[in-house]
């Protein structure tokens, strides 16, 4: 199963630098016919394990395979894997298309391809011209081109959408898709958690270095529960009624709640049997970036003079109510 042509294994993955453990016994894989994001903090481990897999950084433990094998040992590479990794380079004075023919030749692949995959990316009027001229979201797609430019199985791009304008970033979302529904394998780094939202079928993160969540898109948000957002001019009445049902219960506004463990019916079943007015009722879904922050939370240290991770609330932002998004208790006996 492992030796599927496409298939990225990830196994026991590891590497240190000195003291410091970059990536930690990393494990995860990715199926063709798919695109995965890759997501973490800056120095969570994205871009070493990228360039383990490439052969570019030797392991201090595990393996990491692309159909089956080490890359090092992959018979023509660049008709197997096609990669853009942080800046790509390019010669200024060469023009697009030279560019592309150089490494061309240089792996037994014929020139014309070079402007095949121009085509691809949407770069065929700029094909003569010098890459000194180009912009940062043309050099991005010049580097998918060259990352095509084999006709390759599996992509690994490393923030691929840097530098590209919105009408960009949509281009790049339906060519990614374009590419796994082809069959082929695309590993995604980004930063943009909206976008991979949109765009990937799966979804590995990373923090320190190590695997804090892998899964459909689907599952990591039936997993991240549902929350009930209630507006009520009669909040302790509700509260005093959905005491004893497991409910946690946060303030959020004056007159508003939201209440995790129990849904949506049976908060307005509670309201009708309170007689608790009800001016709002509605269940919302943790989106991915709720998700990532929840579980990269340790990673992230806040600024000189600011709380740490998981301390205690402090005042309220300004324009938030007194109590905003401490715990709520309801006053004893109702509304006083």
């Amino acid at each position: 199963m492992a030796d599927q042509p496409g298939r990225i294994v990830v196994a026991g993955l590891s590497k240190s630098f000195g003291t410091v453990h970059a990536v930690d016994n990393l494990s995860f894989t990715v199926e063709p016919g798919s695109v995965t994001g890759f997501l973490g903090p800056n120095g969570a481990g994205k871009t070493t394990t990228l360039r383990m897999l490439l052969g570019l950084v030797t392991p201090t433990g595990g393996i990491a395979t692309i159909g089956g094998v080490p890359y090092g040992q992959i018979q023509q590479p660049m008709r197997t894997v096609g990669a853009v990794l942080e800046a790509s380079s390019f010669h200024p004075g060469r023009t697009a298309r030279n560019h592309l023919r150089v490494y061309a030749a240089a792996s037994g692949i014929p020139d014309h391809r070079a402007d095949e995959v121009l085509a691809q990316v949407g770069l065929t009027d700029a094909a003569n011209r010098k890459v000194r001229g180009f912009s940062l979201g043309m050099r991005q797609r010049l580097g998918l081109a060259f990352a095509l430019l084999g006709n390759p199985q599996v992509l690994l791009l490393d923030e691929p959408a840097n530098g590209l304008d919105p009408e960009g970033i949509r281009w790049l979302r339906g060519f990614q898709r374009r590419l796994a529904d082809e069959g082929r394998t695309v590993l995604v780094s980004s930063h943009l958690l909206t976008e991979v939202q949109q765009s990937a079928d799966r979804v590995v993160i990373l923090s320190q270095g190590k695997l804090v969540r892998e899964g459909s898109m689907e599952e990591l948000e039936r997993g991240a529960g549902e929350t009930v957002v209630v507006s009520s001019p009669a909040l302790d009445k509700l509260g005093n009624a959905l005491t004893g049902t497991g409910a946690q219960i946060t303030r959020s506004g004056p007159d508003q709640l939201r209440i995790v463990g129990v849904p949506a019916a049976a908060v307005g079943h509670a309201a009708f049997g309170a007689g608790a007015e009800l001016h709002e009722l509605r269940t919302e879904r943790a989106d991915l970036e709720q998700l990532f922050f929840s579980l990269t939370e340790g990673q992230f240290h806040a600024p000189a003079g600011g709380p740490p991770p998981g301390a205690p609330p402090g005042p309220p932002a300004p324009g938030m109510p007194p109590g905003a998004g401490v715990p709520f208790a309801p006053a004893p006996g109702g509304v006083r």
